[in-house]
């Protein structure tokens, strides 16, 4: 027997809701005797795959069936009237959804949809940090201040008088400690005391919702205890901005076809037997989705970056950073050899000017010119949200003549009006592009990364790049979740067969020559390109299930970066991108906020971030929205905004303020309002 789901987490912070309900002024949700009849119509419609019974109506996810385990949804009679589990309005007879409810939120409202793209009527706004007040900035410098203090304090008197506790800090028979006292502080002082909003257990599909395994802790977070009961939980932390990570219908039917017929794992590396058929399609498809001759495919996102930039520069050429790129390109860089420049965050100035003194001064010493010269940049910056200013740097690189390596590890498949990232985001051809790197982790639901460019260097970074001798090759599971699901983002079209109406006459005479389909065909992935066996239903072959899911992750980002600007929070990043940072700036707020987000009603899940992923005083929360959430789940998470950081003290943000109630009755207002 499952374990029965648990909607209420007993915390000492729950009393804080207990006066207010604040769903209550959302329509009354009918029960389950009313809502269940059409979840099972909808799986028996899927049972049969009779796909010409069903009537042409709005979906948002035409999965063949509903295929997701109810043991993973059990349910207890307190359950029954939950909006995490039930719609609060309910499918009408004329709408028809084949997902689960907790996986991928039932929305058939044209209404909240948006179209990710920039306004060039308008000049790119250079995104400003806000400030908080001089008290904040004081406030937090204190508490760090203390907490280094007494946490030195206690390792010196510790280290004399209770030796049994620091003994792995201390040598031991003539051996070296591996934790320092300096590298492990941070973990034993800082970490440790919110060791319970860290690392949450879950279990199941990481979909809209989520179900954490609840434990608690006796020994202040030394240990944690599992009760073994679970929370389901509003899911606003995970990187699945399109929804296809869904335990049934969609994209896993072909992940469990792929498992019949290749297996779990390739067992080998590219080079060296590791290379299915898989590997050639998704590569292919790759190619084609970004625009560009070639790519080549990884087993981990992060490993992309770190063994393929080594083997694009070495010694004697030149690689001009971002100061906040991701980690994995800081060690690609280090790794390579080259000599090293960094230039201010997203700041086109800083950039031009470091261009002309170092493109001058040539290298170091002996003046000579540089062999490359390698400008290393993110499409959308994972801890900031800001998207890159690719109008203005792709200008410079037509003046100084760098080669430009763009990570889209973030923004592809959830910028831009077809999902093509930050190059369609802007309408900018990514030939102007020479390396376009991304990961399948975010968008996609999968693992692995990418490399993409001319045939040439693909070709040359096959053999050069650590990845492809040494590494792993991607599981065909994971290849077959990457094809699928961005097969259904590009749409399906058959091979054109020769008839009557494919042809017509030319203006000569009777020469007979076949219309031009490119306008059609734009943009679309032939069928011959994918796999035999593998079938996409009709609402992803033809990519108006992915368009859908596209444009309800850009009215869900849009809202709730507006929404919590409207509420008075200081928020990083740009109003389309799907990370949304709320900064907290005091680190002793952090497990609090966590806290209280997961005890609210219903439940919510949130990431915090702090040192060293970010500097000391700029803690944050960071919001992930999807397209599985609907306007309502992006209400519930700003009203619980709203009352826990009215309470916590952080609201300090500038501009103009809203009501709770006025942001969510005038989201559609707000969300085609933002100034971008």
């Amino acid at each position: 027997m499952p374990y029965p789901i648990k909607l209420n987490l007993p915390s000492p912070f729950l009393y804080i809701f207990e006066e207010k309900k604040l769903l209550s002024k959302s329509p009354s949700m009918p029960t389950a005797a009313s809502y269940l009849p059409a979840v099972q119509q909808t799986n028996a419609r899927g049972r049969s795959r009779d796909n010409s019974s069903i009537p042409s109506t709005p979906a948002l996810s035409l999965s063949p069936s509903i295929t997701a385990s109810y043991e993973d949804n059990a349910l207890s009679e307190d359950d029954e009237n939950n909006c995490l589990v039930y719609p609060i309005t309910p499918p009408t007879s004329e709408q028809i959804f084949t997902t689960v409810h907790t996986e991928f939120g039932h929305c058939a409202n044209e209404v909240y949809r948006c179209v990710s793209k920039h306004d060039y009527t308008k000049p790119f706004e250079e995104h400003t940090m806000e400030e908080p007040p001089y008290y904040i900035v004081f406030a937090t410098h204190i508490s760090l201040f203390i907490l280094h203090l007494l946490g030195h304090m206690r390792d010196f008197f510790g280290k004399r008088f209770a030796k049994s506790y620091f003994a792995h800090l201390m040598p031991q028979n003539g051996y070296a400690p591996l934790n320092t006292n300096f590298d492990s502080f941070y973990t034993r002082r800082l970490r440790g005391r919110m060791t319970d909003c860290l690392c949450q257990p879950v279990t199941g599909v990481p979909g809209r919702t989520i179900v954490i395994l609840d434990r608690h802790s006796i020994d202040n977070n030394y240990t944690q205890i599992y009760t073994g009961g679970k929370t389901r939980a509003l899911n606003i932390s995970s990187y699945n901005y399109l929804g296809f990570s869904q335990g049934g219908g969609c994209c896993s039917d072909a992940v469990k076809e792929s498992i019949r017929r290749y297996g779990v794992s390739i067992c080998g590396t590219r080079l060296e037997g590791g290379s299915s058929e898989l590997h050639v399609s998704a590569e292919a498809l790759v190619a084609r989705f970004v625009g560009t001759e070639d790519a080549l495919i990884s087993s981990m996102g992060f490993a992309t970056n770190s063994t393929f930039i080594p083997a694009l520069v070495g010694k004697g050429s030149l690689i001009i950073s971002d100061e906040l790129n991701h980690a994995s390109i800081r060690i690609g860089a280090r790794q390579s050899g080259a000599y090293i420049r960094i230039f201010k965050h997203n700041d086109m100035s800083s950039l031009e000017s470091l261009l002309r003194e170092i493109i001058s001064q040539g290298q170091p010493k002996t003046h000579r010119p540089w062999k490359k010269v390698l400008v290393i940049v993110e499409g959308l910056y994972s801890m900031e949200g800001t998207v890159l200013n690719l109008p203005k740097i792709v200008e410079l690189k037509q003046i100084y003549k760098f080669h430009l390596y763009i990570d889209e590890a973030h923004s592809i498949g959830a910028l831009g009006p077809r999902g093509r990232g930050v190059t369609d985001y802007f309408s900018i051809p990514p030939s102007s592009i020479d390396v376009l790197m991304g990961t399948f982790t975010k968008s996609f639901g999968a693992a692995g990364g990418y490399i993409a460019g001319p045939k040439p260097l693909i070709d040359c970074l096959r053999l050069r790049g650590h990845s492809s001798p040494y590494a792993e090759a991607i599981a065909p599971p994971v290849l077959a979740q990457i094809v699928a699901s961005m097969a259904s983002i590009m749409g399906v079209v058959s091979a054109p067969r020769p008839t009557n109406s494919t042809f017509s006459l030319s203006p000569v005479g009777s020469i007979v020559t076949p219309r031009d389909k490119t306008k059609e065909l734009l943009g679309m992935v032939p069928a011959s390109s994918l796999p035999t066996w593998m079938n996409l239903p009709p609402a992803l072959a033809d990519g108006s299930e992915a368009c859908a899911r596209i444009r309800r992750l850009a009215f869900n980002s849009r809202y709730l970066h507006a929404g919590l600007k409207k509420l008075g929070f200081i928020i990083y990043g740009h109003s389309f991108s799907p990370i949304v940072p709320l900064l907290i700036f005091n680190p002793g707020k952090l497990p609090t906020f966590v806290r209280m987000m997961r005890s609210y009603s219903p439940p919510i899940v949130v990431v915090v971030v702090a040192y060293p992923a970010t500097p000391f005083e700029t803690a944050r929360a960071r919001f992930c929205p999807s397209a599985s959430h609907t306007k309502e789940d992006i209400d519930i998470v700003l009203r619980a905004c709203d009352e826990v950081g009215g309470i916590l003290d952080l609201k300090h943000g500038s501009g103009e303020r809203w009501g709770i109630n006025t942001v969510c009755e005038r989201a559609v207002e707000l969300v085609h309002s933002v100034n971008v």
